[in-house]
């Protein structure tokens, strides 16, 4: 019986100290409602450190990984049934490093289509011209997501690719430049290291 108070004193006392702990979602986010949401998503996300069972659910891989001199993305998988959903459970782009193991999952990506309405026209459309849609244009507002708004409109990265809106999160690897930031300084590509 005493061994049984102790063991339901020890659970009880486990219990209240990790309701008391914000969610676990990524390091560098404060806010306790967007932690929340956070940890939703790596939940939903952590079978794809398999790539291959991201693979199976539809993302395909790209074979570059992307940096700049503020940082890497990684590898782009892409699952482009989910583009445009904004469903924060699905992501859009799945980020991975390549390692001497194989892809390491990172982080995440979602993408919106940034419509445009030309002057004089009441149509909303998506932009495909790498140059600025005509002077008098209007962007439809960025989604957010998280309480982020997303980053753009920016062109499109490949030739059919319309102007877009993104938001990175970085759940699986610390950005020292913030969960929601573009660039993950310690994400590195084998070109750039």
């Amino acid at each position: 019986m005493i061994l049984r108070r102790r063991l339901l004193f020890v659970l009880a006392t486990l219990a209240f100290s990790l309701a008391s702990v914000p969610a676990l979602a990524a390091p560098g986010s404060t806010d306790p409602a967007a932690n929340r949401q956070l940890a939703a998503v790596r939940t939903a996300t952590a079978k794809y450190h398999d790539s291959a069972a991201a693979i199976a659910d539809g993302y395909l891989p790209t074979d570059v990984c992307v940096a700049s001199p503020d940082g890497g993305m990684g590898m782009h998988y892409v699952n482009p049934e989910r583009v445009g959903a904004l469903d924060p459970l699905r992501p859009d782009v799945l980020l991975y490093e390549p390692t001497p193991s194989g892809p390491r999952l990172v982080g995440v990506e979602y993408l919106q289509v940034a419509l445009v309405q030309l002057p004089g026209s009441n149509d909303w459309t998506p932009w495909f011209d790498q140059e600025r849609p005509p002077d008098g244009s209007t962007f439809a507002p960025a989604p957010t997501l998280f309480g982020q708004q997303f980053n753009g409109p920016m062109p499109g990265h490949e030739p059919d690719m319309p102007w877009h809106y993104d938001l990175h999160v970085w759940l699986w690897k610390a950005n020292p430049d913030g969960v929601f930031s573009i660039w993950n300084p310690n994400v590195h590509c084998p070109s750039s290291e």
